[in-house]
């Protein structure tokens, strides 16, 4: 299974993104979605997991939770907005990791993309960075990897080019 990984859009979607999605089989959204224009493109070409994030409004939160977790491929995966950097997660975040730890673990909002295992709580930590022109990052990023054996494989990080400059 083909996973693209994206967050922070803030309303814009990149049409490189159906280009780089084109072979996935699902793609999960890290939150501040912006516009729900982007989830609805999104929903429309793949199959979508979302969350809202911080800059999300009332739509937006009716739709989709802060948090989720599911199985994929045999992998717990959980997804929120802002859970903190790696090894310094967010308090409330922290707590439900250290009880029940996924195999993944995705979050956004920093505008940062890292990629790392965490061996104090045994998971992949993935924030794919900001995909959005507006934020302090210099490039828009993206992730993309796939699920095979019950093991992630094959990552890639995705550059869509630089983040347009505020006019």
């Amino acid at each position: 299974m083909k996973i693209g990984v994206i967050s922070d859009t803030h309303g814009y979607l990149d049409e490189q993104v159906f280009k780089y999605f084109k072979d996935c089989d699902e793609i999960w959204h890290a939150g501040d979605i912006g516009d729900l224009q982007v989830t609805d493109r999104l929903k429309e070409f793949k199959r979508l997991k979302c969350v809202f994030g911080n800059i999300d409004g009332t739509e937006a939160r009716k739709e989709f939770k802060e948090t989720i977790r599911f199985t994929c491929q045999g992998l717990v995966v959980m997804i929120t907005h802002i859970g903190g950097k790696q090894y310094v997660y967010t308090p409330a975040i922290r707590e439900d990791l250290k009880r029940n730890p996924p195999d993944i673990f995705v979050c956004g909002h920093s505008h940062i993309l890292k990629v790392g295992y965490d061996k104090r709580f045994g998971f992949l930590y993935l924030n794919p960075g900001a995909a959005g022109i507006h934020g302090f990052h210099k490039v828009r990023t993206l992730l993309r990897f796939d699920i095979i054996n019950k093991t992630p494989r094959n990552m890639e990080v995705i550059e869509l080019g630089e983040r347009a400059k505020p006019l």
